[in-house]
């Protein structure tokens, strides 16, 4: 999860300004009602302070109170101590250790949202729907988020040790990883194809849309970018504000996203504004169960306008919104306060966002050597006495002086021939985005007539 900097936070989750969190008028029975609660609790609390077996900490015990207080509700909402609400601030500014990864609660248990690209967590091979059953042989069940979050941080170098359960599995799997710095940058970019742009974005981090912008000025400048796929799979979110100046990049026109709780100050609408068509190239947006809140938000307002095409499998489901709010003793309370909608009026609450084309995952299985045998195919060129062509001297080249193909046996070019061999998710996005490509030609005449 990730806030703003401000007096007050806004996680993705989302977060609205401190204005918008405003007490509810409460009847004269509901106020009794309440009263007679905190009557109770003060009776149980004073019981335990005489009569546990134990002399007990108040304070911590209070703390834990409201923590369980806030818990129940959903498992987004949470009791941050100072220590935790200053930690909080340090994975907004990316200046903290740790594995790299989102987690939740689902049914009391803690879950992987999805690890971020890059760091030891996401080479580890820790996935999206991990459960995660013990941290360093402390058994999780019941375990409060940020109570793991403290555990999975910790000093660069040091180790960590997680008992993971995954579906499919047999049994847990202990899996040892090394704490490392998170990094700071969210956006990656590169041309799969010529004129065919990739970009990756990480999380939504502050200066997401910025390093957005500046990628795609970059790629601009090699060459003409006909079609870009945007990866957002494994992504958890980040900042509100991000996920639509991202949108808004891709959008000429329209409502990106907007939010409504139970005060008026809550219900909120985010419009795009004109780019004066500098990217409405054909766009493909890659997704998956990994990702979440800030992703769903541009893969929601992508879908809706069909500006473009997701492609993938179902993303996580996250369509509440947390409000921070700092606590005088400096400490901090997470309270979802609102759910946010899709340009169309979707909420994906707990049900995510179904791509446009569902392509599951499968993972990478290397070739075993096949013994040699006769081709089961044979074309005019095995024929004996075939017709030469003739042009045949001018044409094969065999990549001689050609520049192109010099790009072709680059490390660069291996590496990008290795990633969508290995990936059939990203292969499958980018002959989808050719086809949009040939279409768009089609379609406004600008293609090459001779193909």
């Amino acid at each position: 999860m990730k806030v703003f900097t401000f007096s007050v936070f806004v996680f993705f989750s989302l977060f609205l300004p401190l204005s918008a969190v405003s007490l509810a008028a409460i009847d004269q029975d509901q106020e009794e009602s309440t009263y007679r609660q905190l009557e109770i609790f003060a009776n149980v609390l004073s019981i335990l302070e005489d009569n546990y077996v134990e002399e007990i900490d108040t304070a911590e015990t209070l703390e834990g109170a409201i923590s369980g207080m806030l818990l129940s509700l959903d498992p987004h909402s949470s009791y941050l101590t100072a220590e935790d609400f200053n930690e909080l601030q340090d994975e907004t500014r990316g200046s903290f250790s740790g594995i790299g990864i989102e987690i939740t609660v689902r049914d009391g248990i803690l879950t992987v949202i999805s690890p971020i690209e890059g760091t030891p967590a996401d080479k580890a091979g820790l996935q999206a729907k991990d459960l995660i059953v013990r941290i360093n042989g402390e058994a999780t069940r019941k375990m409060l988020p940020m109570d793991a979050i403290k555990l999975l941080r910790g000093k660069k170098g040091t180790k960590v040790e997680l008992s993971i359960y995954r579906e499919g599995w047999q049994e847990l799997k202990d899996i040892t990883i090394v704490r490392d710095l998170i990094p700071l940058e969210s956006v990656k970019s590169l041309f799969l194809e010529p004129g065919f742009a990739y970009i990756r974005i990480t999380n939504f981090q502050g200066q997401t849309t910025k390093e957005l912008k500046k990628a795609l000025a970059a790629l601009s400048k090699k060459e003409v970018i006909k079609g870009l796929i945007l990866d957002l799979r494994n992504n958890p979110g980040g900042l509100l504000d991000q996920a639509i100046s991202v949108s808004d990049v891709f959008l000429e026109e329209g409502l990106i996203v907007y939010t409504k709780g139970r005060q008026a100050e809550q219900n909120m609408t985010f419009q795009a504004h004109s780019n004066n068509g500098r990217n409405l190239y054909p766009l493909v947006v890659l997704v998956n169960e990994g990702s979440a809140s800030a992703s769903e938000i541009v893969a929601g307002a992508i879908q809706d306008h069909k500006r473009g095409v997701l492609v993938g499998t179902q993303t996580f489901g996250k369509g509440s919104v947390q409000t921070i709010l700092p606590m005088p003793n400096g400490a901090g309370l997470r309270l979802t306060t609102a759910r946010y909608y899709t340009p169309s009026g979707r909420s994906i609450q707990a049900k995510g966002i179904i791509p446009d084309v569902e392509v599951p995952f499968i993972p990478y299985t290397a070739a075993t050597e096949k013994k040699k045998t006769l081709p089961d195919f044979v074309r005019e060129a095995d024929l004996k006495n075939h017709i030469l062509n003739q042009n045949s001297g001018q044409a094969d080249t065999k990549g001689k002086n050609n520049p192109q193909a010099e790009t072709k046996n680059s490390k660069e070019q291996k590496a990008i021939d290795e990633r969508l061999l290995k990936d059939n998710q990203l292969r499958n996005a980018l002959n989808i985005l050719k086809s949009l490509n040939l279409y768009t030609e089609y379609r406004t005449g600008t293609g090459n007539s001779a193909r």
